[in-house]
């Protein structure tokens, strides 16, 4: 990886460009798709280009080297619909680990080549892993909102299935390409990230992302920035985009992210936009000339091309950025970034942060009556009327005995997936239940919180659920709690604090703008003189933590202070 960050610190690497447009000028028939092993396959096999790298590795060999000899740098793998999911369609998904390892091979072998004749200019193997063709955070029946036809576990299997036949086939890199669902690139991500666990070794990975049309959104509706927020917790080699779009139309969402990745940025175009006969025409010429100029602006470190381009397209892209210096990465001030379909960023002069917590079967018992008779559409506009009201982000808990939590998690964040007017805000996942937690972590594209966990089952339980909160993605809510109980003095709130402090950052790797501690407010005047104190200790507690850990935030439930006069509202609002 050191290798070829080092390379992007002094120049602009160029990616090839299309496997498939290269493909249909072979004009290639169904027996050369199906080859001599798979003569009596069960369905055609035409059009499956993925398995071309079994039975006509040939073809898949050229066109590589027809892109090196144009001038690229990266070379991707003919993989990208090279999933168990996709290989569906064609019955061939048992085969998969052996497409994967194949196609590396194929292009390892070429780079290779290319690299032994010019040392100087190393050639490098990028294992390319497509959306699918499901989405996990839309539904394909418009009357039916909340069903999904894949889950994220199955998108997270596929994923690690596809990337170790990458690797096991030689891939320097990985990229998760061509993202229109934002589930389903954390999913990928998190695939990615148990293979790399179990196997103990690492290769760089980057992420492109396709903005649909002139909205500036993916297709499940998110901005670029609230992607970004949403894919950062990996430390990724490069971000960007392609497909979709040309050159021209691409040109400020590159900027965009320019601005905002505190890491490389890749751009790869299509030829133009789509004519009338699905065709591409745009010319190399006038291509390369606006990645020049995007390269000459500063936006960028890769580009290359999507559908539509040729060797002759990698070609004038070489030769225009050849001179031109790459974009520097900038530095990036460490601020609290979540995401719903928008972004949220919280700065130092930010204002209170309202989290809306009417859907909370625990605190509100309109909510829960809705929940548990199943009017989800009516517990639908409890949380629109929080975002309304001015909430920033929405905290949903389903913790009651007669709900079965796990299922009422799932289909209500599904639902609100469905409404952009209340998933453009950031989800706070709320629940004493680790399971209940995991199952709304793989139901958000976006960047959440969650709510929470705490040192009461000792160091390794909390070092397991934080690592597995990094590994989806997710800021999170830490309680001032640990195996002796409920801290309620300024000494306990402290440094249980600290403590949880030091294990989130050196042992898990967790930013310290993703931390939010909750030092416990409980309520005074009960009568126990003992109490009285409890207000000042979380005072002084929250004083001393934002001065001792600078970069965390604190929260707390106010209303608390106050439960000794429940009852009593004039009391409870005054106070």
């Amino acid at each position: 990886m050191q290798k070829l960050k080092d390379i992007l610190k002094n120049r602009i690497l160029v990616l090839d460009g299309a496997m498939g447009t290269m493909v249909q000028s072979y004009a290639l028939s169904e027996s050369d798709f199906r080859g001599d092993r798979f003569e009596n396959h069960p369905c055609d096999l035409k059009g499956n280009n993925d398995f071309l790298s079994l039975t006509r590795p040939d073809v898949v060999g050229e066109i590589h080297r027809a892109y090196l000899d144009a001038g690229a740098d990266i070379i991707e793998t003919n993989t990208f619909n090279a999933t168990s999911i996709s290989q569906a369609d064609y019955q061939t998904e048992d085969l998969v680990y052996e497409i994967n390892k194949a196609a590396a091979e194929i292009a390892r072998k070429a780079t290779d080549e290319f690299t032994e004749k010019t040392p100087e200019k190393p050639r490098f193997v990028c294992g390319a892993l497509g959306p699918t063709n499901k989405t996990a955070s839309m539904s394909p029946d418009v009357s039916n909102p909340g069903f999904r036809n894949i889950s994220f576990d199955e998108l997270a299997h596929a994923y690690y299935e596809q990337a170790k036949g990458l690797v096991d086939g030689g891939c320097d890199v990985l990229m998760v390409e061509t993202v229109f669902d934002t589930l389903n690139c954390k999913a990928a991500l998190f695939g990615i990230q148990s293979l790399f666990q179990d196997t103990g070794e690492e290769i760089p990975v980057m992420v492109s992302g396709t903005i649909t049309d002139a909205s500036g959104r993916l297709l499940s509706g998110q901005t670029v920035e609230a992607f970004w927020h949403s894919i950062r917790h990996m430390d990724l080699l490069a971000v960007g985009l392609n497909c979709a779009l040309g050159a021209e139309q691409i040109r400020p969402y590159v900027d965009a992210f320019s601005q905002i990745a505190d890491t490389n940025v890749l751009v790869y175009p299509n030829a133009g936009l789509p004519n009338e006969f699905g065709g591409y025409d745009e010319s190399p010429e006038r291509m390369s000339g606006f990645l020049q100029e995007f390269s000459e602006s500063g936006l960028v470190n890769i580009v290359g091309g999507c559908c539509g381009t040729t060797p002759d397209h990698i070609s004038a892209f070489s030769r225009s950025v050849a001179s031109v210096i790459p974009r520097a990465i900038p530095k990036i001030k460490p601020l609290t970034k979540l995401s719903g379909l928008e972004p949220l960023i919280i700065r130092p002069d930010s204002n209170f942060i309202n989290v809306g917590e009417r859907t909370n079967v625990t605190g509100s018992a309109k909510f829960k009556k809705l929940i548990k008779e199943d009017q989800y559409d009516e517990a639908l506009s409890v949380a629109r009327q929080q975002v309304e009201n001015g909430a920033q982000i929405i905290d949903i808990n389903m913790d009651e005995g007669l709900i079965d939590s796990e299922k009422a998690m799932e289909r209500f964040l599904r639902l609100i997936a469905s409404e952009p007017e209340i998933s453009k805000v950031p989800i706070m996942i709320d629940s004493s239940k680790w399971s209940v937690i995991e199952t709304g972590l793989k139901n958000i594209q976006g960047k959440g919180v969650v709510n929470s966990i705490s040192l009461k089952e000792g160091e390794e339980e909390f070092i397991h659920h934080a690592s597995l909160v990094k590994k989806y993605g997710a800021s999170v809510v830490v309680m001032a709690f640990d195996e002796k109980g409920q801290a309620d003095s300024y000494e306990r709130k402290v440094a249980i604090c600290q403590r949880a402090y030091t294990l989130l950052t050196e042992k898990v790797g967790i930013s310290p703008e993703d931390i939010i501690f909750d030092p416990n407010i409980f309520a005074v005047a009960t009568g126990i003189k003992e109490h009285n104190q409890y207000g000042k200790a979380y005072i002084n507690a929250a004083k001393t933590i934002k001065e001792k850990m600078p970069l965390v935030h604190v929260s707390g439930g106010v209303s608390n202070l106050s439960f000794s006069f429940r009852g009593n509202n004039g009391v409870r609002e005054a106070m």
